[in-house]
């Protein structure tokens, strides 16, 4: 159904998801310059990084298949929330989540040749209030210490979660709506 392409991510959350939906990919793991440029919105960073990995997994890989690159961020107010740097700030970041709502942009790239695809989820999610225990706790667990937001709903987290408005797959890393639609593309382009 799907092209064979290459994943330009090391994510493993990204990794089950594109084999959740049959796509079959290997993977390439382009380092890039994350930094977020001064005044830019939260949907422009994720889309630039997008667009940059996948762009750089295709010159990695002399671009013999087309190559998918995404990137998360959490964002709380217009602020980029990056991956928790220490135990202090993993737990500034989760106590101004506590009780609250913030969103989650995960913009997805292919490139193909001269071809370049983007698409971007915007999701709401709410977490209910969440104590000094549980959040030490979560923090002892291991899972906050690589993600975006210093947490995966798609592990431990979930119990902090009231509900979402928009994609869970987005949240987890990978919009699987946004992701068969440029896929799709991607083939109707020959």
């Amino acid at each position: 159904m799907y092209p064979k392409i290459a994943l330009a991510s090391a994510s493993p959350r990204r990794r089950e998801l594109l084999t959740q939906i049959g796509v079959n990919f290997e993977l390439v793991s382009p380092q890039i310059d994350e930094s977020v440029i001064s005044g830019e919105t939260p949907a422009a960073y994720v889309s630039r990084l997008a667009l940059a990995k996948a762009r750089a997994g295709a010159v990695a890989i002399a671009g013999r298949l087309p190559v998918l690159g995404a990137d998360t961020t959490v964002v709380l107010e217009q602020h980029i929330l990056g991956k928790p740097e220490s135990k202090s700030h993993f737990l500034q970041m989760l106590s101004q989540l506590s009780g609250r709502s913030h969103q989650v942009f995960t913009a997805v790239a292919v490139v193909s040749g001269e071809h370049q695809l983007q698409a971007l989820s915007c999701t709401e999610v709410w977490f209910r209030n969440i104590s000094a225990a549980e959040l030490d706790a979560y923090w002892q667990s291991g899972e906050p210490a690589d993600k975006a937001g210093g947490y995966g709903i798609q592990g431990q987290a979930a119990r902090f979660v009231e509900r979402i408005n928009g994609s869970y797959t987005g949240v987890v890393g990978l919009p699987l709506c946004e992701t068969d639609r440029l896929l799709q593309q991607l083939q109707e382009l020959g």
